[in-house]
């Protein structure tokens, strides 16, 4: 071959060798692998502040559905009594008794959950129980469409529905002399109706039968427990004494 031959047809370079799709297949287990530790690790790093957070929300929460109230006791039934709950307990169902200033019981938050239009709506509403009656609302978890489901937080009358919603006991004790029901919008004409939202009725209706199941089962363990609540406060001071 001459000069001028090897000049116009330069030598190929070489193909680079070929991965295995094992190996491959190894990389990308490691890479994943590794993510989801560090991912583990993040969760865990935050969970304290992630948990103290809500906490505190669920705290004023509590104070915001019960006027008047400074502190507050975690309750839970158990064989159809109230008992407090320890610091290191998680209950699944937790009643708040709220005590104002003199540690007097001004009133109880009651959480409840139910399916509405887009997910489950998570709320909490206050009892009282002199008058028998639902005195605030607060939703604390809700994915409804902006602008109408979301109004159960927003609407002034919607939200008025529960300054006195009616959820007394029957004579017997054992259920709601009325149960809580649906009304559409300038036709509530009982203190046991929730009025409804113009454009939202799916939520409205949804927000009215959470109440009403949860005061079906909560009402009647709240008053029979009365005394246990109202004496809390005093217990509990009575205990941290000792």
């Amino acid at each position: 071959m001459t000069e001028l031959q090897s000049i116009a047809s330069p030598a190929q370079p070489e193909a680079p060798p070929e991965v295995s799709s094992t190996r491959m297949i190894m990389t990308m287990a490691g890479i994943g692998i590794i993510s989801g530790i560090l991912l583990v690790f993040t969760y865990m790093g935050t969970l304290p502040t992630i948990e103290k957070n809500k906490a505190e929300a669920l705290e004023r929460a509590i104070f915001d559905v019960v006027p008047g109230a400074t502190s507050k006791l975690t309750f839970t039934p158990e064989d159809g009594r109230l008992r407090l709950v320890d610091p290191s307990e998680k209950p699944t169902e937790n009643y708040y008794a709220a005590y104002d200033d003199e540690g007097k019981l001004v009133g109880i938050a009651v959480e409840a959950a139910g399916q509405g239009f887009a997910d489950i709506i998570k709320v909490l509403y206050g009892y009282d129980p002199v008058c028998q009656c639902i005195i605030g609302f607060k939703v604390l978890a809700t994915k409804e469409t902006p602008g109408l489901g979301d109004k159960i937080e927003t609407d002034p009358a919607f939200v008025a529905n529960f300054e006195a919603l009616d959820v007394s006991l029957s004579a017997d004790g054992s259920t709601l002399a009325n149960p809580v029901v649906f009304a559409k919008p300038g036709q509530k004409t009982n203190p046991w109706e929730v009025e409804g939202i113009t454009g939202a009725t799916i939520t409205s209706k949804a927000i009215q039968n959470l109440i009403n199941v949860s005061a079906m089962h909560a009402m009647a363990i709240l008053q029979n427990n009365i005394q246990v609540l109202r004496d809390g406060n005093t217990s509990s001071q009575h205990t941290n004494q000792d």
